[in-house]
This record gives C-alpha cells, sequence and structure tokens, in this order.
C-alpha cells in the first residue's frame, strides 16, 4: 500500500515522505491516526508543499533547534514518583510526565513523540533521556526521579 506520511513517523519517514507499506499498518494505524494519507496521483502533487514547508521549517530551526539543545542540557531536571521501601516505582515515568517536568524546570515545550528513553524508567535515580529536536540535533539531559507526591 502507498501512503503519503503527514507526520513524522519514527522508522518510516518525515513529512511528505512517499513510502511502501504494509495493508493492515496503513489501513488500520496510519490512516485512522492521521499519520498518512493514501496516495494518489492529486496527493502526490501535495507532497510539494509538504516538502517546501519542510525545508524551509527545517533551515529555520537548525539554528533554533542548537539553541534548544543547549538549554535542555543545562537543566537540572527533576520528577517526584511515588515509590516503595526499595525504590521501586507504583508504575513507571511516562513521556507526558517527563514533559512537564522539564516545564517546570524552566525548559523549552517538548513534543512527548520525540524523547527517546532508555527503556521503561520503573526506580528512583538519575536516568539519561534523548530529545530528537532534529535530524541533526539530538540533546541529552539526566531526568532525576525522587520519592514523593
Amino acid at each position: 500500500m502507498k501512503i503519503i506520511l503527514t507526520q513524522e513517523v519514527s522508522g518510516l519517514g518525515a513529512p511528505g515522505d512517499i513510502v511502501e507499506v504494509k495493508n493492515g499498518y496503513g489501513r488500520n494505524y496510519l490512516l485512522p491516526q492521521g499519520f498518512a494519507i493514501a496516495w494518489t496521483k492529486g496527493a502526490e502533487k501535495q507532497v510539494t508543499l509538504i516538502k517546501r514547508a519542510r525545508s524551509a521549517r527545517e533551515i529555520r530551526d537548525l539554528g533554533h533547534a542548537n539553541e534548544v539543545k543547549t538549554q535542555l542540557e543545562g537543566l537540572k531536571v527533576s520528577l517526584k514518583a511515588r515509590a516503595g521501601e526499595g525504590g521501586r516505582l507504583f508504575g513507571s515515568v511516562t513521556p507526558a510526565e517527563i514533559v512537564d517536568a522539564v516545564k517546570a524546570a524552566g525548559g523549552p515545550a517538548l513534543d512527548r513523540r520525540r524523547l527517546e528513553l532508555p527503556g521503561h524508567i520503573k526506580a528512583i535515580g538519575a536516568h539519561p533521556v534523548r530529545v530528537k529536536l532534529h535530524p541533526e540535533v539530538t540533546a541529552k539531559f539526566d531526568l532525576n526521579v525522587v520519592q514523593g507526591k
């Protein structure tokens, strides 16, 4: 099945890319979630508009992404979570909670889908978090999970 991506999909492509995917993946996930539109000749003409807007945005965002990277790497991000006696959390830390903690620490507003976690965060302590701000820029910071709430 040929589709045109309208949003960045990890491991598949960026907005405006025409990709070939399995029928079920496209029909049951990408199309209903709004990540893609079905490929047609008319829709292919829209791809040039999407790509032109994306290229203008990326050129402008490269410098901005580097500024945000330096801002993020200088932050001390702390998150309170409920934990048991051994330091094990009740549940795990979600990307949305991390985004809120970055905002509370004085950082920029981030998209939770751009966070790359080392796995599920289920314990108290410092955990490395990566944020893909731009195809060429990735910021890294430590998330300190403390017992609280």
